[in-house]
């Protein structure tokens, strides 16, 4: 196993355990109105990215799939990483929610994890797809037009 796949491994591994963070206790919250538009967002924008994306193009492991295919439309016209945003936006309704300091902190090392593992699988694509170097160019990763 290569280094990257080795790291994209525990970065895959970290990304599950703070989301089960964030998640747990599971009880029912008196969920608030921005902490519902946070999660309608993530619903939306993770619906979206799903239906532009590929049969067989996902992949949980930040390495590109040997016949996986660029994706520059939809979503992935505003923001290199979509799926990576929705899940945010799912995990600060999540902190909205339970309004809980060590679930600001997950939120935080999510945020970092997501950064870490977007760096690794943009290595791949870039070595994959050399049109890839334009696109990051023009489209942000996270937050369009920002970050």
């Amino acid at each position: 196993m290569s280094r990257d796949a080795a790291a994209g491994r525990l970065l895959v591994a970290a990304q599950f355990a703070l989301i089960g963070w964030l998640i747990w206790p599971l009880t029912p919250q008196a969920w608030s109105p921005p902490a519902l538009v946070l999660l309608g967002g993530a619903i939306m924008l993770g619906a979206w990215s799903v239906v532009h994306n590929r049969p067989g193009n996902f992949n949980i492991h930040p390495e590109p799939k040997a016949s996986g295919q660029l994706i520059t439309e939809g979503p992935y016209r505003f923001m290199r990483n979509p799926m990576y945003s929705a899940l945010l936006l799912f995990a600060a309704a999540e902190v909205i929610a339970y309004a809980d300091r060590w679930k600001i902190i997950c939120w935080f090392a999510l945020a970092l994890v997501l950064l870490a593992k977007s760096l690794l699988e943009e290595r791949g694509l870039r070595a994959r797809f050399p049109e890839y170097a334009v696109y990051t160019k023009r489209v942000r990763r996270f937050i369009p037009g920002v970050f």
